[in-house]
């Protein structure tokens, strides 16, 4: 199947799925301008403490406006920076220390990432329940990112288990969060009904920022459909993504909403209008100059349904231009790469 890696919105919080999540999650990130990573740390550590939403009712919300999910190295230096405001053994020190874990294995560095959770868990007995919470969605997420979804599948468990106690304020938010990671992890056949678990434990929710989770699960709830073959009922929780993406104005996450829409009518066999969409949205892009290679290759895609095989062959060439400098997809989806090369030389699929 073509689409966005899952992970796309689930990394970004309240973002994460397989359609272009936030993740989650990771609004993964190849349309992202390259910069100097030393000049990207020094000017975001030394801003890390100003970052900071003050005006938030906990600290784990606080915490989580210090993410950058398109730059986790920025957001790395940012956590660490967070952690030597606090007392070592404090319960701020504690979760800063689990998102600085979880930016490592947004990098790819597991051992790291697995040496900073044991630092971590060193001191859950004197924790309150949230950082408990955190540490294990970060050891699923860990897991889920290298490709063990069972083992991942046991920590969201023990992560939504552990919710339960969680009396600060914002429990809600992590409750979804361990809900939705379980509903990506699960096997195939378990999906639909984590999925919708999540969905219901967000629309429920008294505070917004819970409730705002709800453009990213009806994305996943999408992709869950398409899986199963019902595009029409993708198409359907798509475009409900799309109008909670537009109503809290997200640009960023409207746009990626917009694509996925787009890719749902492309199943459909409605190419022009899921061309339009596509064409749109790369002149929003190049005009930003950060152009998207999950547009080139849906556009790719669009021109082999039509029979087109120059434009095939030149968008594919820009797709994989793009798309084959994201570690993430190299490891992920390989045969996805091969396919662009292979469209990029001869303009139709095998």
């Amino acid at each position: 199947m073509i689409g966005r890696p899952k992970q796309w919105e689930t990394h970004r919080a309240p973002v994460n799925a397989r359609g272009r999540q936030a993740s989650s999650a990771r609004i993964l990130r190849v349309h992202r301008l390259r910069r100097a990573a030393s000049v990207l740390l020094f000017a975001t550590t030394a801003a890390a403490s100003a970052a900071v939403d003050h005006s938030a009712d906990d600290y784990s919300q606080r915490l989580d406006a210090l993410w950058d999910f398109d730059h986790p190295i920025v957001s790395e230096a940012r956590f660490r920076a967070e952690t030597e405001r606090h007392p070592p053994q404090s319960r701020e020190a504690a979760e800063a220390w689990t998102q600085v874990a979880r930016s490592q294995g947004l990098q790819r560095h597991f051992t790291e990432s697995d040496a900073t959770l044991d630092t971590v868990e060193r001191t859950l007995e004197a924790q309150p329940a949230r950082v408990r919470v955190r540490y294990l969605l970060e050891r699923g997420r860990r897991q889920n990112s290298s490709g063990h979804a069972a083992e991942a599948m046991r920590w969201f468990e023990r992560a939504l288990s552990a919710s339960a106690e969680d009396q600060l304020p914002g429990a809600a938010y992590y409750r979804v969060d361990a809900l939705h990671m379980l509903a990506i992890a699960a096997p195939a056949d378990k999906q639909l009904d984590w999925h919708r678990k999540a969905l219901a434990a967000a629309e429920s929710a008294s505070d917004g920022r819970t409730r705002a989770w709800r453009g990213s699960l009806l994305n996943n709830l999408g992709w869950t459909m398409h899986d199963k073959g019902d595009y029409t009922a993708a198409l359907g929780y798509w475009q409900q993504a799309l109008a909670a993406r537009e109503a809290a104005h997200d640009v960023p996450r409207t746009r990626i909403a917009r694509w996925t829409v787009a890719r749902g009518l492309r199943s459909l066999g409605r190419l022009d209008e899921a061309e339009a969409i596509q064409r749109a949205l790369a002149e929003e892009y190049a005009a930003a100059n950060a152009p998207d290679g999950y547009v080139f290759e849906e556009l790719a895609e669009i021109a082999v349904a039509k029979g087109d095989r120059a434009a095939a062959r030149s968008w594919a060439a820009r797709a994989h231009a793009l798309l084959s400098e994201d570690a993430d997809l190299r490891a992920s989806d390989p045969g996805r790469l091969a396919r662009l090369a292979e469209l990029a030389q001869h303009g139709t699929g095998r």
